[in-house]
């Protein structure tokens, strides 16, 4: 099965893009698939515990339940360490399944496999 990419950039400030990305990346990892989300931005933030809260629209599931969902289906979060340096937010801090890491890591992650990307 292919692995799934998914390139995130935005964050809160368009939170039914961000609820599309994750619905994306938990359909994924919830298929079996390797699935990571690659956060450049202000996606970033996301991965700070406590901030992918509240419902993008009426409809739209819970962002905590997507990032719960995501988690248990083994989803991994790659944060970019430049935006991180640049919102000036804690390494520290970040949520279980995330960590730092650049297009270098996230090119290693995908290897040699096939994997299918997704860019919002």
């Amino acid at each position: 099965m292919h692995k799934a990419v998914i390139s995130l950039a935005t964050g809160l400030e368009d939170p039914e893009k961000v609820t599309v990305a994750f619905l994306v990346a938990v359909g994924a990892a919830e298929q079996g698939r390797p699935t990571l989300m690659f956060l450049t931005k202000e996606a970033v933030r996301l991965a700070v515990p406590g901030v992918a809260v509240g419902v993008a629209c009426h409809g739209c599931p819970p962002l905590a339940d997507l990032l719960d969902r995501y988690a248990n289906a083994g989803g991994r979060f790659l944060v970019c360490p430049i935006c991180l340096d640049a919102k000036q937010l804690d390494k520290g801090t970040l949520i279980g399944n995330a960590e730092i890491g650049g297009t270098v890591p996230m090119w290693q992650w995908i290897g040699d496999d096939p994997a299918v990307t997704f860019s919002y």
